[in-house]
């Protein structure tokens, strides 16, 4: 699977966990794990959500297409 989301990335770079998200979104760390391994994709308005509690513009979180 193409790797859509830049979650755990950014995760990384604000050293916040998947625990603290899950938490932060009322969901389960499963869930978040999910994301973060991009085996299950979030839907836009959870993208949105979650770029809000990252405090993150939503382009920050998406995998750029564009070539070089």
């Amino acid at each position: 699977m193409n790797n859509l989301n830049r979650l755990k990335v950014v995760l990384v770079e604000q050293g916040k966990t998947g625990k603290w998200l899950a938490e932060q979104m009322g969901k389960s760390t499963c869930t978040i794990s999910k994301w973060c391994s991009n085996t299950v994709q979030p839907d836009l308005k959870t993208l949105n959500d979650i770029a809000n509690v990252l405090q993150v513009d939503v382009k920050d979180l998406i995998v750029s297409n564009s070539k070089p």
